[in-house]
């Protein structure tokens, strides 16, 4: 088995894979596809259950779908290290690189913003998109780039315990009830409103947490460890994070929430991002597994991109392509729940074709 060569100018195919993947299952939602799935099958039904895995959990608990995001901010963390290096060996000095990095940061919290924008058809600040909070969560790693891991692993226990802290004084009695948390009180300080759904702006900070972790990992992997040292330790603490964050959900100490980002949560999807990455690295770097990887890297080439595309465009793409289809798979007398279904899936289609498209020509939209 051999190892890979891992320099700032090669990149990994596990991470292209990962970040392809979790940019698919995204668009797939913008495609309705999730909902149209799940509209197939009765509520008290094996696949309903299964599909409900795709969408956000209503509060205390965990599912599938509640693991996106911090995968991503992960990804984007792993990638960090080889960002910098390419930079550095590519005649940049540590001025140029930190300016692209604030102008980055800048440009996210200008897209996720923008994206509320969208959502509301007219101005609003709101901070609750995720690339807002990785403009944050991005610039704090940056920062913290180049430190030693007991550094960085410090930095990220005191967010966790800071972010408990904060939300058990000001609400000691019961620090985790939506819409009267610590959360929803600075949404009201920054923004004068809540969110609906329970997020708060706020989790930018235990969600660094993730990004930082991914930076970890980044350095790790451009070690001189071995690859199966590397898996060892990337199963281990993937491991840890399950175990303490399941655990202090079951022991009732402090819920697992995706929508405020708990303690509790940030451990349990961490340890399962890191499980992911070592699963990845295993599968497609060392075992050499990568054929099935290519659909999914055309995907994740153009991440940023597409992301805007499909959350500002799916829902147009989705009506356009049913112009075509609908009419058609109607005449043909298909029923109605599977010609939505249909539409879904050639919507998906239509926005990984646009991906092919731009792999082809090589234009990769970066910032």
């Amino acid at each position: 088995m051999s190892t890979p060569n891992l320099t700032g100018q090669q990149r990994l195919v596990s991470l292209d894979a990962y970040r392809g993947i979790t940019m698919f299952l995204l668009i797939a939602e913008s495609a309705l596809l999730y909902r149209h799935l799940i509209g197939m099958f009765p509520e008290d039904s094996f696949g309903h259950s299964l599909m409900i895995q795709f969408t956000h959990h209503p509060w205390n608990g965990l599912r599938f779908w509640d693991l996106i995001q911090p995968f991503f901010m992960f990804i984007v963390g792993v990638a960090m290290p080889f960002s910098l290096n390419k930079r550095l060996s590519a005649g940049g000095d540590n001025s140029k690189v930190t300016r692209h990095i604030l102008k980055r940061c800048f440009l996210l919290f200008l897209f996720g913003t923008g994206l509320h924008c969208v959502y509301s058809q007219k101005l609003v600040f709101e901070l609750w998109n995720v690339l807002t909070q990785l403009s944050f969560t991005i610039l704090l790693t940056y920062f913290l780039l180049r430190q030693p891991w007991k550094v960085q692993l410090s930095v990220s226990v005191g967010l966790l315990i800071l972010t408990e802290v904060m939300y058990r004084l000001y609400n000691p009695e019961a620090p985790f009830v939506k819409g009267e948390n610590f959360g929803s009180y600075t949404d009201m300080l920054l923004m004068g409103k809540i969110n609906g759904g329970g997020w708060v702006a706020i989790n930018c900070i235990p969600t660094a947490v993730h990004t930082l972790w991914g930076a970890m990992c980044g350095n790790l992997l451009l070690g001189s460890k071995s690859d199966l040292d590397k898996v060892k330790v990337f199963v281990l603490a993937g491991v840890v994070g399950l175990v303490i964050g399941y655990g202090l959900d079951w022991t009732a100490v402090t819920p697992i929430i995706k929508r405020i980002s708990t303690t509790s949560f940030v451990l349990a999807s961490g340890g399962w991002a890191l499980l992911a990455l070592a699963l990845f690295y295993w599968l497609v770097d060392m075992r050499k597994v990568q054929s099935w990887t290519r659909g999914f890297i055309i995907v994740g080439m153009n991440p940023i991109f597409i992301y805007l595309f499909a959350n500002i465009l799916g829902s147009w793409l989705f009506g356009f392509v049913g112009i075509f289809n609908f009419g058609v798979l109607e005449a043909v007398g298909i029923p109605e729940n599977f010609q939505k279904l249909i539409n879904s899936l050639l919507t998906l289609g239509a926005m990984w074709y646009l991906c092919y498209f731009l792999y082809r020509k090589k234009i990769f939209f970066k910032i």
